[in-house]
Formats: structure tokens, sequence, C-alpha cells
């Protein structure tokens, strides 16, 4: 046997034995126990899951050797540049090669992988012309993966945690340490590319580039709309690896767009990811890429249960999918000779993973692009900090349109008493929920046969009470949680309960948590039992525009019920944030309600994100349609949206979070636990000079206990450790190991780390 050595990665909890193990392997395994198969070993008399991560001649390990206890399965499901990422995923994170490897491969399906290959495809991966062109690409000389040829520099010192990191050969990472633009695209380059000489390179590429030109431009035409789009997909077409932060137009057909890159990528010969936030937008996007690429398209999410998870994912593995559409895990897809990365609306917090190390999916896909030096978009109408932040350390460019071109596309958006004529014509149009601009707007478009939108921040009726009186919140005397109005199906619907016409049937409050009526409400400030709406919901809401306009259709959508698709007519679209239905041609008009309710949260992220969600809706209005939001015309975040300049409300929001030290400024760490607990790690832990140490502080509204409901202690409290972009490796480096002596001293107190946490507190 050339090599009896297997060396195997046990999945195991404890931080410190995060390490590899180096096991014997017996006669019969030896054709079958290759590196990137699923094994069983036995670890401290126990038999252990793991993989086997390589074949050695020799062990460095002088003791006797135990064997291995059997190959789960032939099948090599960790590939290298998996491997790889998973351990820079790990460190980047403070967490263990385990807990990330649990994120990155599904649970095994025996049956699935018995089945063996699929058959064939039908689309072929190539044609003779692409191949033709690939192979005219090996002669070009090693160029910037950037269009641009600006130097590959990692945002704010993330090429210095990479490196700092240690993980694999660290190619990609050298080049970005030291500007040097020599990093290949795919696992393997052909050997005639180093023996060809710089000037055969630069007449091949020049030629090259010219025919995929005009060829992009002629197949894709709608990319002219932005500037430098049609040399981002020739970039893509040849071969190399352009970044981007995309700032797709009002009303476009994002999908489609999107599953254009992969359509280009795939043509070259390499694969494509493409992340969305749900569901729906899965859907949507992987229709368009089916359309182009046909059945080399698969999608990949948790809601298709083991067996057909576990199926399309092989399907990737084996080579069948080149192009995988799916949530926050698909970033971790092993697509053969990756070539694009794509994520849209990165913003949103469903691609923050809530397992540990708790990795958000933009972070691992910059990563992941710079290991391999494929191509990486994040699109979306609006843009984050931590996007403007890449863009503005050069190691991705922006990708917009011109101002006239966005002109043209987009509707008029206003704010109510925006300027001193509109506040004489309605003197309480700040003050009331829906002005009358709005009501006039909206009956114009009706008239007219246009759907009118309405998005409202909370679904329910009336979600939140409080003392008529002295506007002290109203709570239930029972759990002291919050009393709300109770949706009644017949007023969902609209339907009155009462023989008077216009006045429903008057019910008890009833608290959100217990669930417990509160028949004889008595503040417990001053003794009132009146109450009155703090916020009203969509059903409400609905059940007011149904009265004010008889006769119209009322649609809802939001929680369980979300309508996809709308028909064309006049009607009126009560949604909440995030689910707003297309409508053929586009709405006519949209109201943004109950601005404050968005902006006035305590969060970080809450002016970016309420430009996000009234961008996504503001979107699907028609060009030339209404859009009126109701907030402060003053504030920057309704600025940006009356002129839809989502890049200049990213930059003053990153200008801002340097000022005060936050992320994507700096890098974040919060410590969740108790007293004990926090100190025992920091006590552990070597943290370098410039770290601040911040807190304690209550955990963040909503935030999650890191414990079970069972063993979850009275007092948690976070702990947060800032760090400048420079030493934010050796912050990771510092937990890791604090972790590790944790572990040996068998603490049983739970703590959870989060680096750059969604919520900070």
């Amino acid at each position: 046997m050339a090599r009896p050595i297997a060396r195997v990665l046990p999945l195991l909890e404890p931080a410190h034995l995060d390490r590899d193990f180096d096991y014997l392997v017996p006669p019969e395994m030896d054709e079958i126990a290759q590196p990137g198969v699923r094994v069983r070993v036995r670890f401290s008399g126990r038999l252990v899951d793991g993989y086997l991560l390589e074949r050695l001649e020799r062990s460095d390990h002088s003791g006797k050797l135990i064997r291995l206890e059997r190959v789960v399965s032939g099948e090599r499901v960790l590939t290298p540049e998996i491997l790889k990422l998973v351990g820079a995923v790990a460190a980047r994170y403070a967490g263990t090669r385990a807990d990330v490897l649990r994120l990155a491969i599904p649970p095994r399906h025996a049956k699935v992988e018995s089945e063996g290959t699929e058959k064939p495809e039908k689309p072929k991966r190539t044609s003779k012309k692409a191949k033709a062109a690939a192979e005219t690409q090996t002669t070009e000389a090693t160029g910037d993966i950037d269009e641009s040829g600006a130097e590959s520099e990692m945002t704010r010192g993330d090429a210095a945690d990479i490196e700092d990191q240690g993980v694999g050969t660290s190619d990609a990472s050298d080049a970005a340490a030291q500007g040097d633009s020599t990093v290949k695209v795919g696992a393997s380059a052909s050997p005639s590319t180093a023996a060809t000489s710089e000037a055969e390179g630069a007449v091949a590429s020049e030629q090259q580039s010219g025919g995929s030109a005009a060829t992009v431009a002629a197949e894709f035409p709608l990319w002219g709309r932005y500037l430098h789009g049609h040399s981002f997909l020739t970039a893509l077409a040849a071969g190399r690896g352009p970044r981007a932060g995309w700032q797709a137009l009002p009303g476009e057909d994002w999908a489609k767009r999107l599953a254009e890159l992969a359509a280009v990528t795939v043509r070259g010969g390499r694969g494509a990811v493409i992340m969305v936030p749900d569901q729906r937008d899965l859907d949507r996007v992987l229709a368009e890429c089916v359309a182009l690429v046909g059945e080399s398209a698969v999608g990949l999410a948790a809601g298709l249960g083991p067996s057909a998870r576990y199926r399309r994912w092989l399907s990737v593995l084996r080579g069948q999918a080149t192009v995988v559409v799916g949530t926050r895990s698909a970033v971790f897809s092993p697509v053969k000779e990756l070539g694009l990365i794509a994520i849209w609306d990165d913003g949103d917090d469903t691609f923050a993973e809530p397992r540990s190390p708790y990795p958000h999916a933009r972070e691992v896909a910059m990563l992941r692009a710079h290991e391999t030096g494929a191509a990486f978009v994040a699109g979306g109408f609006s843009r984050t900090a931590e996007v403007q932040a890449i863009v503005e350390s050069k190691w991705a460019h922006d990708l917009l349109a011109d101002r006239s071109v966005l002109r043209q596309a987009m509707p008029r958006i206003t704010a109510p008493g925006d300027t001193d004529a509109a506040l004489e014509r309605d003197p309480i149009a700040q003050a009331i929920r829906i002005p009358a601009v709005a009501f006039t707007e909206a009956r114009k478009a009706l008239k007219d046969g246009g759907p009118v939108l309405v998005q409202v921040p909370r679904r329910g009726y009336i979600p939140a009470l409080s003392c008529a009186k002295c506007r002290t919140p109203a709570r239930c005397r029972h759990c002291n949680g919050p009393l709300a109005l109770p949706d009644s199906s017949a007023a969902s619907r609209g339907v009155l309960r009462s023989g008077r016409e216009g006045v429903a049937e008057a019910q008890s409050p009833a608290c959100r948590w217990c669930g417990i009526t509160e028949a004889a409400f008595r503040c417990g400030a001053c003794g009132s039992r009146a109450l009155r709406a703090v916020v009203i919901g969509a059903s409400r809401t609905a059940e007011e525009l149904g009265r004010a306009f008889p006769g119209v259709p009322v649609r809802g959508s939001g929680g369980s019920a979300i309508l996809n698709t709308l028909p064309e007519g006049p009607q009126v679209v009560v949604s909440t944030i995030g689910a707003e239905p297309p409508v053929p041609g586009g709405y006519a008009v949209a109201m943004l309600l109950d601005g404050w309710a968005l902006l006035g949260r305590a969060d970080l992220r809450a002016a970016e994100d309420t430009l996000r969600r009234w961008m996504s809706a503001a979107a699907l209005v028609r060009p030339g349609g209404r859009v009126i939001v109701m907030a402060d015309a003053a504030l920057p975040t309704v600025q940006a949206l009356v002129r839809w300049d989502p890049v200049w409300h990213a930059r003053f929001e990153l200008d801002q979070r340097t000022e005060v030290r936050f992320p994507p400024a700096v890098r974040f760490a919060a410590i969740d636990g108790t007293t004990d607990s926090i100190a025992e790690l920091l006590s552990e832990a070597k943290l370098p000079d410039t770290v601040e140490i911040l807190g304690p502080v209550p955990l963040p509204p909503g935030a999650r206990k890191p414990f079970s409901s069972g063993d979850s202690p009275s007092e948690v409290e976070r702990m947060i450790l800032r760090a400048d972009r420079h030493t934010a490796a050796a912050l990771s480096r510092a937990l890791i190991a604090a972790q590790a002596v944790r572990s040996t001293h068998r603490s049983d107190a739970p703590l959870r780390i989060q680096i750059d946490p969604i919520d900070i507190g």
C-alpha cells in the first residue's frame, strides 16, 4: 500500500479537538478510502463521523495508530476547494471546521447516493465554438482579475485576514496581499498558459475581447443601460474575475439579468452560484436560468427535503449542474471550475446564518471569490455599507446606470409636505397617516384602471396598544407581554360584523405572548381604562381602504398568505414589507406608510434596512408612476429614496460608522453569556493590545439567548470586542485559542461568539 496513513478530521464539538488525526487504512479499504470521503473513526472509545482529508506515506505520530473503522461512502463529498474555504470561514468567524462543515455539506441520503449518476443533460455544457474560444483564452498572459485593472485588495484588511489564516497554498491570498494579479480561475489551469509569452497573450486577448464584446452587446442589450455593463459581461466571457456592486434600475427584471450573467459564465466553461434571500426569489431566478442554460441549472434550499436536496447537491458535485440558485447555504456548493458568485439583496437578514459559527453569506462569498479568482457581484436596488466599503477599497467596482437612464426608469417619489406649497395646500399632511395627496393619486390611478400598492410595516389588526390617557404601553397582567387587538377573519376580509354599516364589532385586547384575553384593562400608571392604537396593522389598513374605495378589490399579501402574482386591473394591494407581489405593467401608485416605525428602531442598520425595503417596493411602480412615502422629507434616508441614490446613502452610512468605529469600518466580536462565562473566556484570551472591550450590555431585543429553554439563566449579557481591520485576524485567532483552553477545562457554561453580528445591541 503506497499511502497507508489517512489524515482525518473528526466532527467533534470541543474547540481544542479541531485538528487532524492520523489513522491506519486497512488493506480492504485502500481503494475506497480516498480524500474527501465520509468515514467513521474511533475516538476516545466512541465512534464519531469525520472526513478523510488526505492519504500519507508516514505519520508524525510516534505511537500506535488506530485503524479506520469504516468508510461510510465512496462519494468524495469534500473537495479541496471547499476544504480550503471551510478553513478560511472558521478562522474568520472564530469557529471550528466541524461546525462549518455541517453548514457546507448536507446530511447523507444513502438511497439517493446509490442511485448513481443521473441521465446526461440535454443541453451541452459548452458548444464547440465556446470550447475553441476557451482554448484560445489559455494563450492569454496573466492579467488582472478586475476588469478595470485595479489592484486586487480585500476591503480594509480582509486580504491580510486570509493571508494570516494560512489557508492551503494561499496563491490567491499572496496575490491580493502583494497587489499581484496572477489568480487563476477554477481549481486548475492549462500548463500552456505559463509558457506563453506576454506579447502572444496580449494579441490573443485583444482579438478575443473584441469578438466577445460585440457578441455580448448584441445578445444582452439591456446590460448596455449600465456604465461598463457590456465590459463586465465581456470579462466574464473571457474567463476573468471582475467584481462589482450592481445597483439595478427601478423596474429592472433583475432575475433575468442574473441569469444572463450565469449563462455567459457557463458558455465559458465555468460554473456559477447565485444566492437570493427566500424561496420566492429562488423560484423566479431559477426559472430564468433554466430558460437560458437548460437542465444544468438547479435550485438548492432547505425546503426541498433531505432526499431532493441531496440529489441536487450531488448533481453539482458530479459536474452535471453548472449553475446553482439557492439561499445562504448555496455559497458552499461544490461547483466545478467556479467562475461567478452573485448575491442579490445582501442586506436581507436571512443571509446571516443562525448556527455556529454564524457566518454571513456575503462574507463567505467574498472569501470564496478571493480564493478561486471567480467573479463576484453584489446586486440590489439599494446598497449596504459593507458593499460600499469593498467598492471604496477598489476590491470591487460600481456597476451603475447613468442618471439620464435612471430618470427615464424611475417613478416620481415625494413625501407629504416636502415643499412650502404642499404644506400650504395641506397643513396637516405630515401629521396624519394617509394625507389627502395620497388618496387623490390613488383615486386617479384606480379610475384609470391602474393598481395601487400600500406597504405597511406591521401585520395584524392593531398589533400594539397603549393607554389613551398617559400613553403607557398596554401590558398583560399575567406575563407582562404587549396587548394587541386580534385580527378576526371577518375583519381581515373587510366584512363588517355588526348590523350598522361602517362599524366593526368591538373586541377585547389579547396578549401577544400568552394569548390571554384582557377583558377589563386598567392602566398600571394612571388607572385609565381607555386604550389607543400605537401601530395600525395591515388588516386594519385593508379594512379602512376598503371603505375609502368602495367597489374596488382590496387584496392582502403577508404572513402565511403571500401573493406571488396578480392580474391586471384596478385594485388595492395591502402588503407587509417584503411580501409585495409584482403586477404586469407595474403599479400606478405606491404608498409607503408608517415610515417612523421603520426608521425609529434602535438598530444600527435601521436606516439602511428601511431604504432597502422602500426601494424594493418602489421598484415595482411603473416609470412615471407615483410613490408617496409617509416620512419626514428632511431625513437623509427619505432624500436618498426621492433622488433614488442608494450609493450616496451607503457612503453616508459608511462615513457615519467609520466616525463612531462600527462595522464594517472595524471588526466586532460579540460574546454572549453569563458574567462568569464571559470573564472566564476573557481571562484566557491573549487579545492584541489595540482591542477595545466594550460592555457589558444587554442582549438586543429579540436576540436568541445562547442557551436552551431548560437551562437559560435569568441574566444574559453581551460583551463586545472591537478591533481595527488590520488586527481582526489576530482577534479571531485569540478567541479560537481561548475557546480551546476553555474547552479543556470542561466548562459547561454555554457561551456564544459572533463576529460582526447583524444585531449589535
